[in-house]
């Protein structure tokens, strides 16, 4: 292969496909990244095998096709540092050159045979979303993700395709986040599967253009998601995920409506006067004021009151205030509707009906 292409494209794609190249495996082959010059442009191939990146740059002019495949690390870095607007790449199963005005980098590789295949997503999508739309979702319950786990089901998030809509679901045993949203095409069946949070991750970041659309395709052992010039293949979790809609509480009977970020600072304040055994903030509903406060052995005490409208008995609730923090920094509704039942039962906050999170009471004595 030999081209000469956009080093700052360069980079920002080796910072894409990087996050995927494996960095400890006894698979020296899962740290590269595979270069293949094209009419196209260069594509950019990297995988762990439990997920694959394809990213296409086209800022390139290509003399000769080709393949490459060297350490994803060195490449990079090499980019990252150079201070020319272009760079020269010349390679084949032995080594890369990269060339600027006033260097040369030569890094061995291997051979491209050697990589493992990255999916490409071919036929039509499943589902058609706008990428603002699923960037959010996954914001909005990414947090939710179990981290570790013996019941593996619960360390990704559930995909729902229902009809024209696409529901993600996420749990760790002690919280619920639920976010749905409105696909721009929906084609066949209805589908259930679990994405690992690795995946997630990696869309969140990457979803940049809120406009433009990703495409998604449902294979038996694999979802692929296309946007732009970039395709990333996951293998799922394997599993059943926990029948969630059995911890939706159905039955609350205080229901109240709380300005977002006036909350969120109440929260944030009230936790600085706690500790890692002692994580609880008490909430104090009562009198159209909710009453805040946190004890932290040889430390202090904190109260915090808000003003709202309460207008049910008294409740007092204990909860693990990262867990509210967790949610309401990622929303951007003014308000959030709580609803609440007793000290011991869940407590459900909501936006609207794209939005529902479930969190599990704490004890503070």
């Amino acid at each position: 292969m030999k081209c000469v292409i956009n080093r700052s494209a360069l980079a920002e794609a080796l910072g894409m496909v990087g996050t995927v190249a494996a960095t400890r495996t006894p698979r020296p082959v899962l740290q590269c990244v595979k270069l293949s010059a094209g009419e196209d442009g260069l594509v950019l191939s990297a995988t762990d095998l439990q997920v694959g990146i394809r990213c296409l740059v086209r800022q390139v002019e290509t003399e000769e096709t080709g393949e490459s495949l060297v350490a994803a690390d060195k490449l990079a870095a090499i980019v990252r540092e150079s201070v020319d607007d272009t760079l020269a790449l010349e390679g084949d199963d032995d080594a890369l050159e990269v060339r600027g005005g006033d260097s040369l980098f030569r890094i061995y590789g291997r051979d491209p045979k050697e990589f493992p295949p990255v999916t490409e997503l071919t036929g039509k999508a499943d589902l058609e979303i706008k990428a603002g739309v699923l960037a959010t979702m996954i914001n909005r319950t990414i947090y939710a993700v179990a981290k570790e786990n013996t019941r593996y089901a619960i360390n990704g998030i559930l995909w729902e395709k229902l009809g024209n809509r696409l529901q993600l679901v996420a749990t760790d045993g002690r919280r619920l986040a639920q976010a749905v949203g409105a696909a721009e095409l929906s084609v066949g069946d209805d589908r259930q599967l679990i994405m690992p949070a690795k995946t997630m991750s990696f869309l969140a970041r990457n979803l940049a253009d809120p406009s433009a659309v990703a495409k998604v395709k449902f294979e038996p052992s694999q979802c692929i998601i296309e946007y732009g010039d970039w395709t990333v293949g996951s293998v799922l979790v394997e599993g059943h995920f926990p029948k969630y809609e059995d911890v939706v509480p159905r039955d609350s009977d205080k229901t109240l409506e709380v300005e977002r970020e006036a909350l969120l600072s109440a929260v944030r304040r009230a936790a600085l006067l706690t500790t890692p055994e002692s994580k609880g903030v008490r909430f104090a509903f009562a009198d159209n004021t909710l009453t805040l406060s946190s004890r932290a052995s040889e430390q202090g005490e904190a109260t915090i009151r808000l003003a709202l409208e309460y207008a049910h008995p008294p409740l007092d609730i204990g909860f693990n205030p990262q867990f509210l923090v967790d949610t309401l920094r990622v929303l951007d509704e003014d308000k959030v509707t709580v609803e609440l039942k007793e000290p011991n039962r869940p407590a459900v906050l909501r936006c609207g009906s794209d939005f529902l999170y479930v969190v599990m009471p704490v004890n503070l004595n």
